[in-house]
């Protein structure tokens, strides 16, 4: 079974990697939401380093942009006090007259509607429609927090026509052989086109080796995942956005059908988001959380992930430990009972 961290700040120095291998990771992940590839040589070459420190041939996952959607860079990170009111805009922050805007993708714009609930940051921010326009949308935070560039935006319920593939991606997958890159990740993937625009762009810049592992990540890959399996590697039950797009309580049933058709098709599959996300700032996980990562082991997951726990939390080694060790002991048990 593969157990992947995702390589930022927090874990990129060349201890604390290796004694993350050391402690049975197989692989890490690197986000190229927010950086080109070409710009992560000095960690590319600390994750070889550390692997091969500690006897361990590694895989090294990117994470595409995609079709994702997200808001633009802000001036500062803003406050979001519940009451408020915020600006969508399509135009640059800096050219938009309201003091309190974000920049957003306009191809959101047209589908926003009065009424219509906006998720930030992976659903931990809520805002719903006041007013409807042509260049922004006036909007009132009804769950505040802390917002900084960058972040992830859906509007449940809406769909907004994306390429599957960005010119930074592009650009990404032909600078993957020299890095080390073992698969690609694709997110918000929709309909089999995605996969197979994927693949024939691995083939075009000569590195059909890589892996395609598919993120299921909204209703329309859930209702698409059958006619995607044939053309992932991996499917990949991204419950960051996945649970924006229906209501929370819903997403445990859908984790498990997504676990039981890959079983059944005898494709891989990976859970991912807040499998230890307390250890963000706490250096013991909840007992919720260890359980999770049980479960997801015990629906056959082929490998698991920790993202923000080790990219940018106090704890990454820690963090590390706790899902190798509890998937060890989740295999343990299973083992026993075969």
């Amino acid at each position: 079974m593969d157990i992947y961290g995702t390589i930022g700040p927090a874990c990129a120095e060349l201890g604390i990697l290796t004694e993350m291998f050391q402690m049975g990771m197989t692989g890490m992940r690197l986000n190229l939401s927010h950086i080109e590839l070409s710009a992560c040589r000095e960690w590319t070459d600390k994750i070889k380093q550390a692997a091969e420190a500690a006897g361990v041939c590694p895989r090294l996952l990117v994470d595409l942009q995609g079709p994702e959607l997200r808001i633009g860079v802000l001036k500062k990170p803003l406050e979001l006090r519940i009451g408020t009111k915020i600006v969508l805009t399509s135009q640059c922050v800096k050219s938009c007259k309201e003091e309190r805007a974000i920049s957003i993708p306009g191809v959101l714009l047209p589908v926003m509607k009065e009424g219509q609930e906006v998720l930030l940051d992976d659903g931990k921010i809520l805002l719903k429609v006041e007013e409807e326009g042509m260049e922004q949308i006036c909007c009132r935070v009804q769950r505040g927090g802390l917002l900084s560039s960058r972040k992830s935006i859906a509007v449940p319920g809406t769909v907004a026509e994306l390429p599957t593939l960005t010119e930074s991606d592009q650009k990404n997958i032909r600078e993957a052989k020299k890095h080390g890159v073992t698969g690609v990740m694709l997110p918000f993937v929709r309909k089999p086109r995605d996969l197979q625009n994927l693949k024939r762009e691995l083939l075009e810049a000569e590195v059909p080796e890589l892996e395609i592992f598919a993120k299921i990540e909204n209703i329309d890959g859930v209702g698409s995942l059958k006619a995607l399996l044939p053309y992932a590697d991996q499917i990949v039950i991204a419950r960051g956005d996945l649970g924006n797009s229906m209501p929370l309580w819903e997403l445990p049933a859908v984790q498990a059908e997504i676990a039981s058709v890959c079983r059944s098709q005898g494709i891989p599959f990976m859970v991912v988001t807040q499998m230890l996300a307390s250890m963000e700032d706490s250096s013991v996980p909840t007992r919720a959380e260890v359980s999770d990562i049980f479960q997801a082991v015990s629906q056959g997951a082929a490998s698991v992930m920790v993202t923000g726990e080790t990219a940018s939390g106090k704890y990454p080694a820690e963090a590390m430990k706790y899902l190798c060790r509890t998937v060890e002991s989740a295999r343990k048990y299973l083992n026993t009972k075969v």
